[in-house]
């Protein structure tokens, strides 16, 4: 089997407010073969990306055996080395690994988790992210759920009614997105600490290493992160000094399924627990049924309404279909472009 040709397009992403990394960021890759199976990935950096993989990365793949796909990556990975180590580079990278994993699976016949170890069927709980309250309704609807907070002074009053509302046993975990600092973070960890929270992720911003060092050694609540750290290089480094007790790699921003593996490797000989960004989406449902040991899929914002095969979620479960590769279906035909 040869590649022989690489697109790139950016659908719109519906019911999604104006963002890079979404409505305008997201980006489909499709590899399409000379035995007539095609492959669909999808990556990040909106036009910017979409012009990497054209002007770069597709010369390096058309005509090439798509199964070595671990080479295929560093190639890539190694040709934008200079200028792409992080961001919307890798982001295009993790789309290309994307579709060339589905090619994989097609070829195989076999669903991704499969490849990977695992079966499918299974039914992995979820969980959703809330911005107001947790109400009644929405506590039957998933397993576990993550209060998006700004404020630092309301955060205890807001865990502590989401906890009566979900009642003692499901998760319940807090997302800061990097607004807060160093003595805020602990201050509320240790305010919240009796309602049983599963983490607090992204409390301050990405790249302090030292600030979260810090967190990891005084907070009572477990520090999560890893949404903006690109490739299993840039989290060996969390990795190695525990930055995060909760990682959270998103498979379609880090550089792939490829990438995604060896996280989940070294997490996992690390004893720290993954759970990745947009979990419930099947780009990386499958490595979540496959390599997770403590499975739970984020479920977010349903912004690629243009992909189909996605399993509903009943109940606060998801579970994986048998169909090949990663189970996506894309009417190319009516694809809502940009």
């Amino acid at each position: 089997m040869k590649i022989t040709k690489i697109r790139a397009v950016q659908p719109i992403a519906e019911n999604s407010p104006p963002d890079w990394r979404t409505s305008i960021g997201q980006i489909l890759v499709i590899i399409e073969t000379d035995t007539g199976l095609t492959g669909y990935g999808v990556g990040g950096g909106g036009a910017a990306g979409i012009h990497v993989i054209n002007s770069m990365l597709s010369e390096l793949l058309i005509g090439q055996d798509p199964e070595p796909i671990e080479e295929h990556w560093e190639t890539m990975y190694r040709s934008t080395l200079a200028f792409g180590q992080k961001g919307i580079v890798i982001m295009a990278i993790s789309g290309v690994d994307l579709a060339l994993w589905d090619l994989r699976g097609k070829a195989a016949g076999k669903p991704i988790a499969e490849l990977l170890g695992g079966k499918v069927g299974q039914a992995i709980p979820t969980y959703t992210t809330v911005w107001d309250e947790v109400t009644p309704e929405m506590a039957g609807e998933h397993q576990a759920f993550k209060l998006h907070v700004e404020n630092c002074d309301s955060v205890a009053d807001a865990v502590a009614r989401a906890r009566k509302t979900i009642g003692p046993d499901r998760e319940l975990m807090i997302d800061a997105w990097m607004r807060w600092d160093i003595p805020s973070t602990l201050k509320v960890a240790e305010q919240i600490a009796p309602y049983n929270v599963g983490w607090i992720e992204e409390p301050i911003p990405a790249d302090d290493h030292d600030g979260y060092a810090e967190l990891a050694e005084k907070s009572p609540i477990p520090i999560a992160g890893g949404e903006h750290e690109f490739t299993a290089r840039g989290f060996r480094q969390l990795i190695d000094r525990k930055l995060h007790q909760v990682l959270q790699p998103d498979v379609c921003w880090c550089g792939g399924m490829t990438e995604l593996v060896k996280i989940y490797e070294m997490a996992n000989a690390a004893g720290l627990r993954v759970c990745p960004h947009r979990g419930s989406e099947l780009w990386a449902l499958h490595a979540v049924a496959a390599l997770d040991l403590q499975p739970l899929a984020e479920s977010g914002r349903q912004w690629m309404t243009w992909v189909g095969g996605q399993p509903a979620i009943i109940d606060g479960h998801i579970q994986l279909g048998s169909a090949p590769g990663f189970g996506v279906e894309i009417d190319e035909a009516n694809l809502p472009l940009q």
